[in-house]
């Protein structure tokens, strides 16, 4: 099930005496977290951040959002995940959030047989790649285009013509 509000980072610091946040972003760049108008501290899209101005700062992202003024009240928001509305982002045809990928069925394409749950994703420097969980094992995909065949998130399910020998030893 697609969340409406998805997480995208982390607050970790302060930065100055006048209310920034250092901002651990989730995504595969940092410059994604300077475009938005709001955040939210709540996974239901509660408690939102009026975002007055972002910049990145090597991998972290300063954020200044209103009525947080004071290192005291930035310090106040150390430690908590922050969440972007799902509607306030276009993805290209063809990818996907991570979280919603996270729980998938994964399926061989051509035999239909259910090869496991798709449990993590992990970036490498030239693609990702797909760790996939089947019966206390654990079986490590590479994302390319040649391998995933289809990805239907609505309905939970991904079709993928797998190399030869990552699931020899499933048998």
């Amino acid at each position: 099930m697609r969340k409406p509000y998805l997480e995208t980072g982390r607050v970790v610091g302060t930065h100055g005496v006048r209310g920034e946040l250092r901002v651990q972003p989730w995504s595969d760049s940092p410059a994604f977290l300077t475009g938005f108008r709001a955040l939210y501290l709540d996974e239901k899209g509660g408690n939102a951040l009026r975002i007055e101005r972002a910049r990145v700062h090597g991998n972290l992202v300063l954020i200044k959002a209103a009525g947080v003024d004071s290192i005291e009240a930035a310090e106040a928001l150390r430690g908590k995940v922050l969440y972007l509305d799902r509607r306030d982002i276009r993805l290209e045809e063809g990818r996907h959030f991570i979280q919603d990928l996270i729980g998938c069925r994964v399926l061989d394409a051509d035999s239909g047989e259910e090869l496991g749950i798709l449990s993590e994703v992990s970036a490498t420097g030239a693609n990702d790649v797909w760790h996939i969980k089947r019966e206390g094992k654990e079986y490590l995909v590479p994302a390319i285009p040649d391998v995933i065949v289809s990805v239907d998130v609505d309905g939970e399910e991904i079709r993928l013509r797998p190399l030869k020998g990552i699931f020899d030893d499933a048998d």
